[in-house]
């Protein structure tokens, strides 16, 4: 318990400098804390310390996860890549969804929502690296699929996401998320009513906020390091 609420801190206050630097004000930032491979005691104990949003990348870890946190009022973000035979249980079990990349997705995600939950919040993954293993919507294809999430019902579109290019080069961060902030700017100029630029981690968060994101991801930072599969764990996921 300790460990976790000192090093939530450490990353809030990370963030109050960083925006400071920007010119911008701390509580323009919202925290997510990143809890995919994290057991649901991690997650608990990081909710006691105060943390409210979390986020998770993979559906069946995340359904294992939630029944034993149930009677925490926990705001979950889904943030991973999404499988089409995936998109009822998403649309049921999370508030958000950061990674929406094709109409398909989007389709799914509103006839699936609910009726009887609030509209779900959906953000736009962009691949602002152009690597072909990044999930995202390309940057020249945004436009048109902003058009068709926002005309969805059950759904209420609120900014972009994006996960750069894991490099050193700063520039090159710089860039990238600077190609979000001109998309989500672009957006917003078109008419459209955008508050959400999820963008930044624990390497380059500093990076992001000064190029205006208004939420960041932290996983590692906060809740420790992961605890990564073993085959036998990897094969049962892959064939859910």
């Amino acid at each position: 318990m300790i460990i976790i609420a000192s090093s939530l801190q450490a990353v809030k206050d990370r963030i109050a400098r960083a925006a400071q630097s920007a010119d911008r004000q701390p509580d323009e930032i919202t925290l997510l804390v990143a809890s995919k491979t994290q057991p649901a005691e991690r997650v608990r104990e990081a909710w006691l310390a105060g943390q409210t949003i979390f986020g998770e990348n993979y559906l069946q870890e995340a359904l294992a996860k939630m029944p034993a946190l149930a009677d925490l009022p926990i705001e979950w973000h889904f943030i991973g890549p999404i499988q089409s035979n995936k998109t009822k249980r998403i649309a049921e079990n999370f508030s958000w969804v950061h990674s929406v990349d094709r109409v398909k997705i989007a389709d799914r995600l509103a006839k699936d929502r609910p009726e009887s939950l609030p509209p779900l919040q959906i953000c736009l993954q962009v691949n602002v690296s152009g690597e072909a293993s990044k999930s995202g919507v390309a940057p020249e294809e945004v436009a048109h699929l902003a058009a068709h999430v926002v005309r969805l019902p059950r759904l209420k579109f609120r900014g972009l996401m994006a996960v750069p290019e894991l490099t050193t080069a700063t520039a090159l961060q710089r860039s990238q998320f600077h190609m979000l902030r001109e998309l989500f700017d672009r957006l917003k100029r078109d008419g459209y009513e955008l508050d959400t630029l999820s963008m930044g981690m624990s390497e380059d968060m500093d990076i992001a906020i000064a190029e205006g994101a208004t939420m960041v991801r932290v996983g590692t930072a906060i809740l420790g390091p992961r605890r990564y599969l073993i085959p036998e764990e990897i094969a049962i996921r892959a064939a859910r």
